[in-house]
């Protein structure tokens, strides 16, 4: 494996192996030391529940299945107690020793203050931060997701232990990134559906207290705790449900658009992560979003909550609308007629915590009026109570429970910042170098001018959103002056760079430089919560300094950009004064020692884009648009690789390498017989069976790479011809070659990032599922499976084509 140095205890707390998901396991973790204190203070002194006094209480006992806990709490509870806990600051419930709990936490890749559950100072003032999630996605390594997610619950146990935190986070963010233009897409995991479903996997397990072992897939319990009380470290929470991936643009806001999708799009590209994280990581919660769907507020959409992710998807946790969603409802949108029927809305939907107020405001008001009924409070209050039992929130003191002696010695410990830089280093991407001209050499590269605002960045630029304060943050400038001698000069005030002022001053200061690094790109003034951009160019005169810069230097030009979204560098591409371009996300704490080491040649790089780039002319787009299939009556493109027909600036998937690889299949079937009946309405299309067939089929008719008509094998050899070593990512994917746009026109079914020596090599295996892998959704929200040739593609470069076909039984085909 690629992270086998990291398989090893974080903050004495050791791990253990773990498959491709989550199975179901009994969650129980222990009690709650009350944050922010001094906000909320009570009117009795213990700071968790069931301590001396309260611990005589049936639903103190542990020895009492959670449902009975639950179920003696709220008899003992007053109606206005009950209504008290429905938001996302629930109250202290003193007369009976339940302090107050916040349930609002964010922990998206490092914690964060965004949300009021989480306070710095004290005893911990910092904490790790990793690169934004987009950066880390670019690492195409599940290990490396779960390892990170550990050493964020680790350090989000020790704020809980001093009393600077609690236990429920709300990450992570995993819708699609469906336009280049969504000011929050740098939080989520890409615009590939099967790769976002595979990153909420490996980081709600990891949250959750379990970690990813790409290899042995196979589950483990932190510490062989199967059976214990208390193996649930934090409880995660994916969000925004659904179809949410709109801030600010055009005149429309999150607020109150109405997101139209079709049944096929939603089951195709929207929904895949949610029901990954619901039912393979066993996430404990659901944040609905501010949204509608099709007209109707997805907090208040009774077949998404109930049906869908609860009944269909078996979430055993709790729903939580997204801050003041259900005041949306009504004061936003108008859908309800009133503040109380809102409320009861997004109650009866099946929304059990209301992140705000509005609830236990309005409640009363709703059961007075019978449109909610005290059965539908208890309903939502068991799975809030029932989950906070099973973190061992009323287990009685937290010192004594499982995780309970990590201190603050575990964050921002020696071994969480090397992740750090890690993971900084595995995501980052090299978009061109002509001629190689990366890496530089120490020796050859003596003095080197640095440009632009980015390379001394203050801590927006290198962190993005979400993000707490670093333990220590490391700028590009700093790392580049451990290589070589720098002449610095910012070429632009800020990111928005509106004036020309100092370009002059850095054109002259490249003239006397061995080499030029420019920094650009974006910050949170151009993209973040709240805030979607209009343009993809670069900001103000960043294009104008670039090359002016490119042209006055008499030695290589390399340009690191640093943003969440895609940009058009078209002009920089283009330009052979540009030799490299390297794309750096927001890389975290350590970003700018990853970057200076690449750029320096400590490690090749490996990382690939998780998302499209497109050119500024896609801005003619309305973000508004949610259909993924072009439709080229209205000169519509479509959306992202797997449907997007235009031009790129580069495509999903695209990165570079300082070594020099070659790929092929090794081992791959050609055909493939599998037990499948007939669609009714298409005898080129059969519709999805992911039960097996009923159908005998003679074992003579199965190619040997097949288990039982399950799946193949496909086997591939992967060559390093050079002498450096590295990591390398690749790719598979499923390429249609029917043209028909209805189809997508790719598909990625797997990838793997793996260890190469120098002049060496390593075999790279894959087991597709068809039934998975190698089906596509129709207009009826059905999965169907193509008969006929499939052809598997290797990083868009080596082809194999694999026929499916039917089996036959004594002449007939099967069924």
């Amino acid at each position: 494996m690629v992270l086998d140095s990291w398989q090893m205890g974080f903050s004495g707390v050791s791990y253990h192996s773990m498959s491709l998901f989550c199975a179901p396991w009994k969650l129980v973790a222990f009690a709650l030391l009350l944050t922010c204190r001094s906000v909320h203070p009570r009117s009795f002194d213990q700071s968790y529940a069931c301590g001396p006094g309260y611990d005589h209480f049936p639903f103190c006992n542990r020895g009492l299945s959670v449902e009975s806990r639950v179920s003696d709490l709220l008899s003992r509870l007053l109606l206005e107690e009950k209504l008290g806990q429905l938001v996302s600051s629930a109250a202290n419930i003193s007369r009976l020793g339940i302090p107050a709990y916040y349930w609002w936490s964010e922990a998206l890749h490092g914690l964060s203050d965004n949300g009021p559950g989480v306070r710095f100072g004290d005893d911990i003032p910092a904490v790790t931060i990793f690169p934004q999630v987009i950066l880390s996605t670019a690492s195409f390594n599940r290990t490396l997701w779960n390892l990170i997610a550990q050493a964020v619950s680790t350090e989000a146990r020790a704020m809980y232990n001093v009393g600077q935190a609690g236990l429920t986070y709300w990450s992570p963010n995993i819708n699609i990134f469906r336009d280049p233009r969504w000011g929050r897409g740098q939080e989520t995991p890409g615009e590939d559906p099967f790769v976002s479903s595979e990153y909420a996997v490996a980081y709600v397990c990891g949250l959750q207290g379990q970690e990813y072992n790409e290899d042995l897939r196979h589950l483990t319990i932190l510490n062989g705790r199967s059976s214990m009380q208390n193996t649930l470290k934090v409880a995660a929470c994916c969000k925004h449900f659904t179809a949410y991936d709109l801030e600010a643009w055009g005149g429309y806001t999150r607020y109150t658009f109405d997101a139209l999708v079709t049944l096929q799009d939603l089951v195709e590209t929207y929904h895949p992560p949610f029901k990954s994280c619901i039912q393979e990581a066993q996430a404990m919660c659901v944040m609905c979003s501010y949204n509608r769907l099709n007209g109707v507020p997805t907090c208040a959409d009774n077949h998404l909550l109930s049906n869908l992710v609860r009944e269909e998807w078996g979430l055993k946790g709790y729903v939580t609308s997204d801050c003041d969603a259900v005041a949306v409802v009504y004061e936003y949108i108008g859908y309800a007629a009133s503040p109380e029927d809102a409320v009861a809305d997004c109650l009866n939907a099946g929304m059990d915590l209301n992140c705000g107020t509005y609830v236990s405001r309005h409640a009363a008001v709703a059961l007075e009026r019978g449109i909610v009924n005290v059965s539908t409070i208890d309903k939502a209050l068991s799975n809030l109570f029932g989950l906070r039992m099973q973190l061992g929130l009323f287990d009685g003191d937290p010192k004594a429970q499982p995780f309970g002696l990590i201190g603050p010695e575990a964050v921002c410990a020696d071994i969480h910042r090397q992740l750090a830089l890690e993971a900084a280093k595995q995501g980052l991407v090299l978009l061109k170098n002509e001629a190689r001209t990366l890496p530089f050499f120490a020796g050859h590269i003596k003095k080197v001018a640095v440009i632009g605002p980015h390379a001394n960045s203050s801590d927006d630029m290198l962190l993005g959103d979400y993000a707490g304060p670093p333990c220590i943050t490391i700028t590009p400038l700093e790392g580049l002056q451990t290589f070589a001698d720098t002449i610095y000069t910012p070429g632009c005030i800020d990111v928005a760079c509106v004036s020309d002022s100092l370009v002059e001053a850095a054109t002259e200061v490249v003239s006397v430089a061995d080499a030029v690094i420019i920094f650009a790109g974006l910050d949170k003034s151009e993209e973040r919560e709240d805030h979607d951009r209009t343009k993809l160019f670069l900001p103000g005169q960043q294009q104008n300094l670039i090359s002016k810069v490119a042209n006055a230097a008499v030695g290589p030009v390399v340009l690191v950009i640093l943003s969440g979204g895609p940009v058009d560098v078209v002009f920089a591409r283009d330009n052979p004064k540009v030799q490299s371009i390297v794309w750096a996300g927001y890389p975290g704490e350590a970003g700018g020692q990853a970057i200076a080491e690449l750029i320096f040649g400590e490690f090749s790089p490996g990382g690939r884009l998780p998302m499209t780039w497109y050119p500024e002319s896609f801005t003619q787009v309305p973000m508004t648009d949610m259909n993924m299939r072009p439709n080229p009556s209205r000169g519509y493109p479509g959306r992202t690789h797997r449907f997007y027909r235009g031009d790129t600036v580069f495509k999903f998937g695209h990165g570079l390498t300082y070594m020099d690889i070659s790929e092929t299949f090794s081992s791959v079937p050609t055909e493939i017989y599998l037990p499948i009946c007939m669609d009714p309405f298409s005898v080129n299309m059969l519709r999805m069976n992911p039960t097996p067939s009923t159908c005998q089929v003679p074992d003579d008719h199965f190619n040997n790479n097949v288990d039982h008509g399950a799946g193949f094998n496909v086997s591939m050899q992967v060559r390093n011809r050079g002498s450096r070593g590295g990591s390398y990512t690749v790719l598979l994917f499923s390429k249609s070659q029917t043209g028909d746009v209805r189809l997508p026109q790719q598909q990625l079914v797997d990838f793997k990032r793996v260890n190469l020596e120098p002049n060496g090599g390593a075999e790279v295996s894959f087991f597709l599922n068809p039934y998975k892998h190698l089906t596509v959704v129709n207009e009826y929200g059905k999965r169907v499976l193509n008969l006929g040739p499939h052809v598997l593609v290797v990083n868009a470069q080596v082809e194999h084509t694999v026929s499916i076909k039917l089996a036959e039984a004594k002449g007939n085909r099967c069924c």
